[in-house]
């Protein structure tokens, strides 16, 4: 028989109805033996008693529903978004708040780098900066001679430099989608959505693969979730190449790694070959890395205008949004995966997006029943009561962005879709009220990866200048941390190991400062994560 530790905690909330609360979890290879007090696994033999967590609380381990790998290794380039942020390390990096203060970091970096090496910068975001849009001239400013290319917080848009646009051939004569040109006729540096992209992207060597499937990326990744007490976490756009199996099969395989990734093969080509795909990689899954779920991605962003919203349409009157994936393929590829047994997460921002592609599952399951299917809409940030008594109808589970409510909530009142679009965005009371299974999450690297304070906002809905958006649409504490634990696992199809503290599952615990349940529920964020409980091995910060 092997070695039985019985953990103490201040309090310990399982997340599990049958015993909400507890002081001692027993943990024997791996799993959670026995919930109670410090007998409650006597009867299992000798036990270790391990007080060095008895003045901590215990949560189940957070579960990060949506996010990337990259959001480790992003840190290789340059930061130069609105926010602060601190990165792996623990290194707090301040935000820029005008287009001076980046053009002065982007030069200050330009000066350490070789000669020929681009200049990439992340985390940018005009939408907090009124006075006027970044464009290739001010990034000439910085360099004329070396490339340069600035992606945007929401990864679905890019600035560039001249260098950079002379790379790819982008002129005048250019017709391509996303590539957006001035009153002159000329490329303004400025490019939507991935067709736009991909051909800078290419040629300055700004890989999201590679990003995320080196060691040192995985690594970081692990360090971004245990600060935020995070035990299971999505990489939720991966290639998936067998060279990047081996490597983090490597690494995730060494005893000490203290994560669970949930990796969705990214959605591309032949549907039917696809699905074939996501099955064979399935079957690889191990207990570190689980394998099997696609990600399609249909629209764009809502804050960069490119989302697809229904009528009224934007405030500002800006066209309607981009199609990453073509109507007719979603139908296509819905159908397949369904047929097959693939689990599909969708991005759909906008709620023309939404309707779409709850249309197209509705469509796959007429041709195909499959009532365990587990399809999940992430983000689903403009959905409607309506949308979601449809997927409620179907079993589809949602992923809201609630994160979006402080970071751009301000902006989308008075930019994006307007005050009353906005009140009901990331709507979780409206989820739960019509019975649908739902998670929130981060996006990280969009915006820090961070379960507590993603739950504030769900519980808060506070913007960045303290207004509340949609005071109808908060959910309670105790709903907000199912949410991070039980109702992410669940649309992870995870819910029978992680997600609670219940005996049977793994024993995978958050370690925190304060009892979510004690504090004001203005001051959720604020509760400090002291690291992670993994496997029954603890990692402190």
């Amino acid at each position: 028989m092997s070695d039985i530790t019985v953990f103490q905690a201040k309090t310990i909330l399982t997340m599990d109805p049958t015993m909400p609360s507890a002081t001692h979890v027993a943990v024997r290879d791996g799993r959670i033996l026995a919930i109670g007090d410090a007998t409650c696994a006597d009867q299992w033999g000798a036990v270790t008693q391990d007080s060095s967590l008895c003045d901590a609380v215990l949560m189940p381990g957070f579960v990060e529903g949506h996010a990337h790998m990259m959001a480790g290794a992003i840190w290789e380039f340059a930061y130069t978004g609105y926010h602060d942020r601190i990165d792996p390390e623990g290194r707090l990096w301040t935000g820029l708040s005008s287009l001076e203060d980046v053009a002065a970091r982007l030069s200050e970096i330009e000066a350490t780098l070789t000669p020929g090496a681009p200049l990439i910068g992340w985390g940018f975001d005009p939408i907090f900066l009124r006075d006027e849009r970044l464009s290739r001239a001010h990034l000439d400013r910085v360099s004329t001679e070396r490339p340069i290319a600035i992606l945007f917080s929401n990864f679905h848009l890019m600035c560039v430099n001249s260098a950079a646009l002379d790379l790819v051939g982008y002129s005048e004569a250019t017709n391509v989608e996303g590539v957006v040109k001035g009153s002159d006729g000329a490329p303004t540096g400025e490019l939507q959505e991935m067709a736009a992209m991909f051909p800078i992207m290419r040629r300055l060597g700004i890989d999201f693969r590679a990003l995320s499937q080196k060691q040192s990326a995985i690594r970081s990744y692990a360090k971004v979730a245990t600060r935020a007490g995070v035990t299971t976490v999505t990489d939720l756009f991966s290639q998936l190449e067998d060279e990047d199996l081996d490597v983090m099969f490597s690494v995730t395989g060494e005893t000490d790694f203290p994560l669970r990734i949930v990796p969705a093969l990214a959605a591309s080509g032949d549907p039917a070959t696809l699905a074939t795909r996501a099955l064979g990689l399935k079957a690889k899954s191990t207990n570190k890395v689980r394998l099997g779920a696609v990600k399609l991605m249909t629209d764009g962003s809502i804050q960069g205008w490119t989302a697809r919203v229904k009528w009224p349409g934007y405030v500002g009157g800006q066209p309607n949004g981009i199609w990453n994936m073509a109507p007719e393929q979603i139908y296509a590829t819905c159908a397949a995966l369904h047929a097959a047994g693939v689990q599909m997460h969708i991005h759909v921002n906008g709620d023309e997006a939404s309707e779409l592609v709850i249309d197209a599952l509705a469509a796959a399951m007429r041709q195909a029943s499959w009532p365990d299917h587990g399809h999940v809409l992430q983000h689903g940030q403009m959905m409607d009561d309506a949308q979601f008594k449809r997927c409620a109808d179907l079993g589809i589970s949602v992923n809201l962005f609630a994160n979006h409510l402080w970071y751009f909530g301000d902006q989308h009142v008075e930019l994006t879709i307007g005050r009353d679009r906005a009140n009901r965005m990331d709507a979780v009371r409206s989820a739960l009220d019509a019975g649908l299974t739902v998670g929130i999450h981060s996006d990280a690297p969009v915006t820090p990866m961070g379960p507590l304070f993603t739950a504030w906002c769900a519980v808060n809905r506070q913007t960045m200048t303290g207004k509340v958006l949609g005071a109808s649409q908060r959910i309670s504490v105790p709903e907000a941390l199912y949410a991070i634990t039980m109702g992410a696992a669940k649309t992870l199809k995870l819910d029978g190991e992680i997600g609670s503290i219940s005996v049977g599952k793994r024993a995978d615990f958050a370690i925190l400062g304060s009892n979510p349940l004690e504090v004001d529920p203005t001051t959720l964020k604020d509760i400090p994560v002291l690291g992670t409980v993994f496997g029954g091995r603890a990692t402190l910060l």
